[in-house]
């Protein structure tokens, strides 16, 4: 269930709790006459299930509440009521599947945000990693990868070219190249200062690597998991699931073959930066075209609701 708080001007209250109340799946509707003081209206409170909220939200904005008001949104994590458990009944499809699509353009853009914190964390993750490449470790490798912030970005690209909104497709494009570019920078300085007091060395890098040799050799099973890790990622961002831990599986593709490109950069072993950096960018490939596919096959999902959505409410919801 979503709860929504709304301050409604006074000459479109009646508008707001008529669309509320022909909306299938709200409930526990008030109102708070003049209790809005900024600014000044009309406090409007209810409830509604997640696969309904998209709907009602979009009729809100139609009548200028995000204007003229505010809409707030949150997620309740517990409500003990039996007319919550009947308007989500009511509403058509699973709150699983439901998306909120403004919500996860705000989300999207926030994430996708070029900042010195995520400038600051690109480069920790990929110099962590390039520790992992140098010592074959799959623990600091795994460390890397829960460090990255990049899902942020590649989700933004994602729903921007869903959305059609070139703005935020642009900007987290851009948020995720400076980010990379700059991690690989700072880590092939580290990687020539880690060389300088001795705790790295060529022949680290040249030296069987059981555990992280594929991360330089793209093929076409490194492509199959960018696919699975986008639509895992765009899954988890839509259906409010775990984010950070999604985070990982998008990782896992992203940051180590950055990481090796740098190294290889500071030591001239020109073939391996190459080959990490062609699987850097055929994994951001993958990752996004799965991202994009995804988004669209839950637009065609939502759509298929809505017209359900549709068909209840033209006789208006039942009584609340």
């Amino acid at each position: 269930m979503l709860h929504l708080r709304m301050i409604s001007p006074p000459d479109r209250t009646d508008a707001v709790v008529a669309i509320v109340e022909k909306t299938v799946g709200t409930t526990h509707l008030v109102v708070l006459k003049g209790a809005a003081r900024v600014p000044p209206g009309d406090l409007v409170l209810c409830d509604v299930a997640r696969e309904a909220g998209d709907e009602l939200l979009q009729e809100l904005q139609e009548l200028g509440l995000d204007a003229d008001g505010s809409i707030a949104v949150e997620n309740i994590d517990l409500s003990l009521s039996r007319r919550a458990d009947a308007a989500e009944e009511e509403a058509p499809g699973e709150g699983a599947d439901a998306v909120l699509w403004k919500q996860l353009t705000e989300a999207t853009h926030e994430e996708s945000t070029l900042s010195i914190t995520y400038c600051a964390f690109m480069i920790l993750a990929t110099m962590i990693a390039a520790c992992g490449v140098v010592l074959d470790n799959a623990v600091l490798i795994v460390g890397a990868m829960a460090v990255g912030p990049e899902f942020g970005p590649l989700a933004g690209v994602c729903v921007g070219i869903v959305r059609r909104e070139p703005r935020l497709a642009l900007r987290s494009l851009s948020a995720l190249l400076i980010g990379f570019a700059a991690a690989m920078a700072a880590t092939t300085l580290f990687t020539l200062g880690m060389d300088a007091i001795g705790q790295f060395e060529p022949g680290m890098l040249d030296r069987p690597r059981p555990n992280t040799g594929f991360i330089w050799q793209p093929d076409p099973f490194s492509f199959v998991v960018s696919l699975l890790a986008g639509a895992a990622g765009v899954l988890s961002l839509t259906s409010a699931k775990s984010g950070a831990l999604v985070g990982v599986a998008i990782s896992v593709t992203t940051v180590p073959a950055a990481a090796n490109a740098a190294v290889a950069l500071a030591y001239a072993e020109f073939a391996q930066m190459w080959g990490s950096v062609e699987q850097l960018l055929l994994n951001l490939a993958g990752i996004m075209l799965a991202g994009v596919l995804t988004l669209y096959g839950q637009k065609a999902l939502w759509r298929t609701q809505q017209g359900r959505w549709t068909r209840l409410t033209k006789g208006g919801a039942p009584g609340r």
